[in-house]
């Protein structure tokens, strides 16, 4: 299955199942926001990692439209609904402000895996131990994946989109363990790597990618 989107490039990774909360303040993106909400379409976040849009991203959609300020800014509550592949970029629609792209739905096996969760499980919370900080899933363990638990398992932005283009659950947690084994080892850049699990959830005001340049 193949459709167009609006879309909305940004310098994060979001994930299936994933609640992000976004502050809307470009003008070509307060009008993608309005009108999705408006319509009840979804819009898809493609990855921008180092200034280059990537092929992968997620389609999000609007939940609430939390407040709106003034002059139009807008804090949003979204949640990730399942990844995309970007087939070709349309940066110029008739009358829109924003660009658009016509995009693919790889198939993705995301089952819970209940011999290799305990494990990355036990890994996070030992790693969460040693930065000591505390982060309380909300599902029960034998109902998580690893969708959950990837964004509070220490992953910079590039593992991150790693872990989006594997379309196998147990491929992901194999990824998850490995990198924990790894961090744990190696405890480095501990207050950096505190910031990062902390700041998820917050309202993330974050400029779009400007289509060539």
């Amino acid at each position: 299955m193949t459709n167009f989107i609006p879309v909305f490039p940004l310098n994060l990774v979001v994930y299936p199942g994933e609640s992000l909360n976004l502050h809307i303040f470009e003008p070509r993106y307060k009008q993608l926001i309005n009108e999705c909400f408006v319509e009840k379409k979804l819009f898809g976040i493609p990855v921008v990692i180092e200034n280059n849009l990537t092929d992968l991203g997620t389609l999000i959609a609007i939940k609430e439209i939390v407040k709106v300020y003034e002059d139009g800014r807008m804090d949003v509550k979204t949640e990730g609904i399942k990844i995309f592949k970007v087939l070709e970029t349309i940066q110029s629609i008739p009358d829109k402000l924003y660009a658009g792209a016509i995009v693919s739905y790889p198939a993705n096996n995301a089952v819970t895996n209940k011999k290799l969760m305990p494990n990355v499980l036990s890994s996070i919370r030992q790693f969460h131990s040693m930065l000591n900080v505390q982060k309380v899933f909300k599902k029960a363990d034998d109902e998580l994946l690893s969708y959950d638990v990837a964004h509070h398992a220490g992953l910079n932005i590039q593992e991150e989109y790693e872990l989006l283009g594997l379309f196998n659950e147990e491929q992901r947690l194999e990824y998850l363990r490995r990198h924990l084994k790894k961090i744990i080892n190696v405890a480095g850049s501990i207050e950096s790597l505190k910031q990062r699990i902390q700041l998820n959830g917050h309202f993330k005001e974050l400029k779009g990618f400007n289509f060539g340049t």
